[in-house]
């Protein structure tokens, strides 16, 4: 399989992806959420003019977040510094819209844009609100279209599934995929573990509780009442509740969402003592070995490695050497 690195466009995303480039990573691929990281676009351009060889990818991309032209736009221009490279993949936004206090996008929007987005790559008239709309740059303004980037969707359940098997060129997705596709990302997060280093160290916290402390975050958006079943989740809400105004609350649940735990996320955690059921891929190197090994009999044909905390590059390192001899040849 593929090793892939997962990357916040921050002040470090260049360094990691060169770093990621250096040991050996398949792709980069960054997020997408304006009110927690830094613009997508401005650090591909970057990290492309920045690197040689490593793919770029987006993971993932929000229509809400942009029109379809600007995003169709920004592809035709990180293909002309890499060509070749980009890849982009596309959701309904998750954490994206819910700190933005909305509810994620329906299926029919979602297709809708997609759908415009390869039609404007192809050099097409699109209806776009209600007028038509195509790429009109000239040669030497941009690359000549048709532009053809992979696009990929994130989609879980039978309806954004049958779509993607429909529209997209592959799938991406926080599990091994459920269905078989030919290219297949299963995006992780974890940290491994030293030789005898607990899993409730607070190197370990640091590195992988933003990640594990999403549990709180999506039973607030789905129920807050389901917190009280949850170790720490009452002190959690409590913690949630003194921060914030209560129209404002979805920006206290989301700060530091997937990168670092809140104080809110620290408190939930503690209830658990020494034993966090971690959900993401926690221990040492040859655990590693046995998950990575489970995810590819499953149909993953790519493994994206998310590192959190402040030591985005120290986890970039350890995470390939675990895993390093499994990887496909670039």
């Amino acid at each position: 399989m593929k090793l892939s690195l997962g990357i916040p466009p921050g002040p470090q995303a260049l360094a990691l992806a060169q770093r990621a480039e250096q040991l050996g990573y398949d792709r980069v691929w960054l997020y997408d959420s304006a009110a927690i990281y830094e613009d997508v676009w401005i650090h591909l351009a970057r990290i492309a003019e920045g690197t040689q060889r490593v793919g770029l990818g987006t993971a993932v991309l929000v229509p809400n977040l942009r029109h379809v032209m600007t995003t169709a736009s920004a592809i035709a221009t990180i293909d002309r510094l890499a060509p070749g490279r980009l890849c982009c993949a596309f959701g309904t936004g998750y954490t994206a819209r819910m700190v933005l206090g909305q509810r994620p996008l329906s299926w029919k929007r979602t297709r809708e844009y997609f759908e415009q987005l390869r039609a404007l790559l192809r050099g097409d008239v699109v209806e776009i609100d209600g007028k038509p709309c195509q790429m009109i740059h000239r040669p030497e303004l941009a690359k000549a279209r048709p532009i053809e980037v992979p696009l990929l969707l994130s989609a879980f359940g039978p309806k954004g599934l049958a779509i993607a098997h429909e529209i997209a060129d592959g799938w991406v997705g926080a599990s091994a995929p459920p269905e078989a596709f030919d290219w297949a990302v299963h995006t992780v997060n974890g940290t491994v573990l030293a030789p005898g280093e607990s899993p409730a160290a607070p190197r370990v916290i640091d590195a992988v509780g933003a990640w594990q402390a999403g549990m709180y975050h999506f039973m607030w958006e789905q129920n807050p009442d389901l917190l009280a079943g949850l170790p720490g989740g009452p002190a959690w809400l409590e913690q949630i509740a003194s921060e914030r105004p209560e129209n404002e609350r979805h920006l206290a649940v989301h700060s530091g969402h997937c990168t670092h735990p809140n104080d809110a996320d620290r408190i939930g955690l503690a209830a658990f003592g020494d034993d966090i059921p971690w959900h993401g891929w926690v221990g040492e190197a040859d655990a590693m070995v046995a998950h990575a090994k489970e995810s590819e009999a499953a149909g993953t044909t790519e493994v994206l490695y998310t590192p959190a905390g402040d030591d985005l590059i120290g986890q970039a390192e350890t995470f390939y050497g675990a895993l390093s001899s499994l990887q496909t040849s670039n």
